[in-house]
């Protein structure tokens, strides 16, 4: 059974997740929509990476006899700027997700150390998520809105493949 703070923590958690598959498939929707097909494709993946986390939390609570609380989200924006806007978006919102699941270990650290250890893999999967994001957004910074560039920087992200 989880102890009550441990279970707060991660329906917190479960509503990060949970916004973070919402607001990624709306940049996907809004970079289709102004044509930015690769851009389009790499930002739906990326949200189904981000429900397949919320879905390994949702089962760690219910395996461990917890409450799932699936809070409502609010409605995202339909306008994320320029791509490299956009892309500045996802690095502070993965910078904003790190913090969360380092908070997170610290505190079940203390209470759980079975939760804590598997936030650890959600942790150490972060470095990755932040370094594609600094990548994507160092790259759109080169590129200065240049129209060959940016649609050669669009062909590649739309090659991201399930791994």
């Amino acid at each position: 059974m989880l102890n009550e703070q441990i279970q707060k923590l991660l329906n917190n958690l479960i509503s990060i997740e949970h916004l973070s598959t919402t607001l990624y498939l709306a940049m996907s929707a809004y970079m289709a929509s102004k044509n930015f097909t690769g851009m389009s494709s790499w930002l739906n993946f990326q949200s189904a990476e981000e429900r397949t986390h919320l879905l390994k939390l949702i089962k760690y609570v219910t395996d461990r006899g917890g409450t799932v609380e699936i809070q409502t989200i609010p409605a995202q924006p339909t306008n994320f700027g320029s791509p490299s806007e956009t892309f500045t978006a996802v690095l502070e919102h993965e910078r904003y997700v790190t913090n969360a699941y380092r908070q997170a270990v610290e505190f079940s650290t203390q209470l759980d150390q079975q939760t804590a250890a598997f936030l650890q893999d959600f942790l150490i999967e972060q470095i990755d998520e932040e370094a594609q994001a600094l990548t994507i957004v160092d790259r759109l910074n080169l590129a200065q809105n240049n129209p060959s560039a940016l649609i050669l920087i669009d062909q590649e992200l739309g090659q991201r493949a399930v791994v």
